[in-house]
């Protein structure tokens, strides 16, 4: 089988090849799974950098989240073979792997792979986010990195809510697009002062911020909250830390605290599990939440998916097919 795999860290331009492996066989407890699509996310290129929570093992496979057919059942047969799944899993830009199989996720019927890829990630990071930050009808929430995958998804389960959504971007033609899928205030932090902004629409400030660029747009982000107010992190595309302001933490009584999806997962009960995946499947087939590709290409063109992830301006998601 092909897999794409790196024996050191490092920018993945560099450090990524393709190789031909031996098929892997599944444990009694596992199933064997063909994959058919991935999407490239943040995390993924942290990983490869050695910049991710998780340390990789090499030589190691990229990729955490994918979509594909079983193949090969586990003993107890609980997923069939030809069963569609959902799944995550360190290394997914592989043409096969082999997962716990009660940790894949049947595909729902009539979602298409180009969704289906993307369905775990992004969409419960939103969900879950907006179900642990507190926040009610009215109340307003800063994204940061408005335009990514992940700030689109915010916007439109956030406004679904009654939530008021305000989030930045680098370019004016994103504004447009932001707009249309509900966030009441885009702000181009190239061109205008974020604080300012935000307190001319606000009066006080957000209640809450999701960042994920953290550095110094973090630091004027956290600005940004009214006083009580509470900053989520949960990513760090500028791979700068936030530089704090104690004064404002004390004075204005504010809150930060990170988030990781693996974390939430782990802290739900059986019932809020599959509430959570439901509420988000039920989105996404009724197109009441949209996802993006911007393009597919086939794993062994893996370079050329890279350099279209790294473009400047991209709207859409960039997709691994087999």
């Amino acid at each position: 089988m092909k897999q794409v795999v790196f024996y050191q860290t490092g920018m993945p331009e560099e450090v990524l090849q393709l190789e031909e492996a031996v098929m892997p066989e599944p444990k009694a407890h596992e199933v064997r799974i063909k994959v058919t699509a991935r999407n490239i996310n943040p995390s993924d290129i942290m990983f490869i950098r050695g910049m991710y929570g998780i340390t990789p093992k090499l030589p190691s496979s990229a990729g955490f989240e994918a979509v594909g057919v079983v193949e090969k059942s586990d003993e107890k047969n609980s997923i069939p073979v030809g069963t569609k799944v959902i799944f995550t899993a360190i290394g997914t830009w592989k043409e096969y792997v082999c997962v716990p199989a009660h940790l894949v996720i049947p595909s729902p019927e009539g979602m298409i792979d180009e969704v289906a890829c993307q369905a775990f990630v992004n969409p419960l990071t939103a969900y879950g986010m907006l179900e642990s930050s507190g926040l009610k009808v009215g109340q307003w929430v800063l994204v940061t990195a408005g335009a990514s995958a992940y700030g689109k998804l915010v916007i439109q389960m956030a406004k679904q809510k009654g939530v008021k959504v305000a989030c930045t971007v680098r370019r004016d033609e994103q504004k447009e697009i932001l707009e249309k899928l509900g966030a009441n205030l885009v702000i181009n932090t190239e061109k205008e002062k974020l604080q300012k902004m935000i307190m001319e629409k606000t009066g006080e400030g957000v209640d809450v911020v999701f960042d994920a660029v953290g550095g110094v747009l973090g630091a004027r982000a956290l600005a940004s909250l009214k006083a009580g107010g509470k900053m989520m992190v949960f990513g760090l595309l500028s791979l700068e830390n936030i530089p704090l302001n104690s004064g404002l933490l004390i004075f204005k009584d504010l809150k930060v605290e990170g988030f990781w999806l693996t974390t939430w997962m782990n802290s739900l009960n059986p019932e809020a599990t599959q509430s959570a995946f439901k509420t988000v499947f039920t989105h996404l087939l009724s197109q009441k939440v949209k996802v993006d590709v911007e393009a597919t290409f086939p794993l062994e063109k893996f370079k050329e998916a890279l350099s279209a992830y790294e473009r400047e301006g991209r709207n859409g998601k960039i997709i691994l097919t087999s």
